[in-house]
């Protein structure tokens, strides 16, 4: 396990054609405290114990391989909660998470698609996809995100999400990509440990890391 995460740079990229990456925390920033303040404002008293502790492996996971729709998601949200909170309000605190694309971090990716084949792979949800294009395309004159990848996978509409071996599989069959030969980056060392299992070489970037810091 534990070469999952030696730095980049200890790769060869001359031995890889193929890079998936995650998103959220390594394309996109992300920002939890912005997203609590959000639902605590919202009158959400105990936010830790109900979105980061055992819930997470409920409703939130259907969610994220597209198993309910927004409607059951946010009135699931909104029983959880406990508060007659407006669609907008759940919503918005919701989205709060989501940060901003860095220019850098985009650039770095309009120059590896000149050298290697690049893909996606993000467990989100639909809510976050359509709010999160749409800050890319006000960020970069209405340009498509997806534009970036020959394909960008999102769990919801792939019905699979990290870390299933299988979802990780699936891409590669689809893409008839060799797994030896394909490098998966994402900051979450289990979604690492499960693209491992699958034949992929892995980065994991560990916190305060960012893709700039691991020799791409």
């Amino acid at each position: 396990m534990h070469t999952y995460t030696i730095p980049l740079y200890f790769y060869s990229m001359q031995n890889i054609d193929n890079i998936i990456f995650d998103l959220g925390g390594v394309i996109l920033t992300l920002d939890m405290p912005a997203a609590e303040k959000k639902f605590t404002a919202l009158g959400v008293k105990n936010y830790n114990e109900l979105f980061r502790g055992g819930n997470v492996s409920s409703f939130f996971k259907d969610y994220e391989i597209g198993a309910i729709d927004n409607t059951n998601f946010l009135n699931s949200l909104r029983e959880l909660a406990g508060l007659p909170l407006s669609d907008e309000a759940l919503t918005d605190a919701w989205n709060a998470m989501l940060g901003v694309f860095p220019e850098e971090r985009i650039e770095l990716l309009n120059r590896l698609r000149e050298k290697y084949r690049l893909f996606l792979f993000s467990n989100t949800n639909a809510i976050h996809l359509d709010t999160f294009r749409k800050m890319y395309a006000d960020a970069f004159k209405n340009a498509y995100f997806d534009d970036h990848f020959e394909k960008a996978y999102y769990s919801h509409l792939l019905g699979m999400r990290k870390p299933e071996t299988d979802a990780y599989r699936r891409i590669l069959q689809e893409q008839q990509l060799d797994p030896s030969r394909t490098l998966f980056i994402d900051d979450s060392l289990p979604n690492i440990e499960g693209a491992a299992s699958a034949g992929l070489k892995g980065i994991h970037l560990k916190p305060g890391m960012t893709i700039l810091d691991i020799g791409l």
